[in-house]
């Protein structure tokens, strides 16, 4: 289950040790959890040399977590994987501002999964689509007596789809079969159906399948969240409905920016997959194919354009919407075998690919917010290189705790960080 409340009243002021065991005692976490978290989460040799192949070693990247979440009156404490300051700071930030209409809302498709059939050299492509088409119940069934687990769970291959494409080697019959993978990501459960009923799709159709490949373009799982922000939410103070005002203005002009102009869009959609990637690999999923389905999506008959929207509603508070493919899963892959992404699912509290979809497009929905709101007010690089110039620290040499009397002092001073003010704070400190 969910946490009980992920209001965390000073957490970043905690030492390192201090959050894991707030956060430890917050999600029920187990000492093998802690000890995964505090080690780094760093694999054995023998795990990471079953995962892939000539293996050398292991690579980290710091674990933090938003706080502040409400996602269908539920509060979530999101871990996020990922090495770029401001990120885990925003998207808390942006959690916060929506509480007082209950925050994140989600509305998600079934776990429905693409499998693609690509079949070539027939000699009438029409009579052989139609052949598809009449066979579809058997063809179904077939694929359904080759996983009766996932089908006694209420999964499994549910419909087929056939289409023509013209192409450089000329026609081909494209055939998908749509299955429902419920808390799997689904990949080899639909490769393996796609394989199985190759040999049979070749005696109907007359041609020779040559691919037989899930698509990571998941249309028919998509994740929805979506959350409104009032205007005294939106202020700098919180409390300043008139300012606030002119914040929404700037975001929603920002948002149209992006729908408008693809090589905006571009960034302004990294910036959501900042929150979503950075989940997807604290959780042990393949954060590959869930920005490769987002991307392609945010162009799927269209031009590429934001994943997002906002608007105002009639009281003139800020509404925002997020839509795009989740192709998540709790069962096999990394999760299963990654002693950190079990602690980071456990401290999630969740237990369906569902619930981990819509944190994760809660997430992604927030960052983007984050970004919004910066850029349209003070910009990108005041909050990010306040955060950090802690790296700009050991950069220029800084040890121990000169690292946090360097930045605070920095800090303090305000106007531009730069590299040199940073060394120069350092220079002074050591004369004192």
């Amino acid at each position: 289950m969910s946490v009980e409340n992920s209001r965390i009243e000073g957490f970043y002021k905690l030492s390192v040790a201090e959050r894991r065991k707030k956060i430890a005692e917050i999600g029920g976490l187990s000492e093998e959890h802690i000890l995964a978290l505090a080690d780094s989460g760093e694999l054995s040799e023998d795990a990471a040399d079953r995962m892939i192949e000539n293996v050398i070693g292991t690579y980290s990247l710091p674990i933090g977590v938003a706080t502040n979440f409400v996602i269908d009156d539920e509060h979530f404490v999101i871990p996020f994987v990922l090495e770029e300051p401001s990120v885990v700071a925003a998207a808390s930030n942006m959690a916060k501002r929506c509480l007082d209409n209950g925050g994140f809302k989600s509305d998600n498709d079934d776990p429905i999964m693409i499998g693609q059939i690509q079949i070539v050299n027939c000699e009438n492509p029409e009579s052989a689509r139609d052949s598809i088409i009449r066979e579809k119940n058997n063809l179904i069934k077939m694929c359904n007596e080759v996983d009766p687990i996932l089908v006694k769970f209420g999964g499994g291959c549910k419909d087929i789809e056939v289409k023509i494409i013209d192409t450089d080697s000329g026609q081909m019959v494209i055939m998908h079969i749509l299955v429902d993978c419920r808390d799997a990501m689904g990949a080899n459960a639909v490769n393996t159906m796609a394989e199985s009923i190759a040999p049979k799709i070749e005696e109907i159709t007359g041609g020779t399948v040559i691919l037989r490949i899930i698509s990571n373009l998941a249309i028919h799982r998509l994740a929805r969240v979506s959350a409104i922000f009032t205007p005294r939410e939106m202020s700098d103070s919180g409390n300043d409905s008139e300012s606030g005002r002119e914040v929404i203005e700037g975001v929603i002009q920002a948002y149209h920016f992006a729908k408008a102009d693809p090589f905006r869009a571009t960034t302004h959609n990294k910036g959501i997959m900042n929150a979503i990637s950075a989940v997807a690999i604290a959780c042990g999923q393949d954060w590959r194919a869930i920005e490769s389905g987002a991307h392609s999506f945010a162009s799927y008959g269209r031009e590429y354009g934001s994943l997002t929207k906002w608007w105002k509603d009639g009281d003139g508070n800020l509404v925002g919407s997020i839509e795009l493919p989740m192709a998540v899963g709790l069962v096999g892959g990394a999760v299963r075998v990654h002693p950190a992404a079990q602690a980071n699912v456990k401290l999630l509290g969740i237990e369906t690919a569902d619930e981990l979809a819509k944190v994760m497009a809660a997430s992604g929905l927030a960052q983007n917010l984050g970004a919004l709101r910066a850029l349209a007010t003070v910009g990108i690089q005041a909050g990010h290189m306040k955060l950090h110039v802690r790296n700009m620290a050991v950069t220029a040499g800084a040890e121990g705790k000169e690292v946090d009397i360097v930045a605070s002092k920095l800090r303090e001073r305000g106007g531009r960080i730069t590299q040199a003010a940073v060394i120069e704070a350092l220079g002074e400190l050591r004369k004192e």
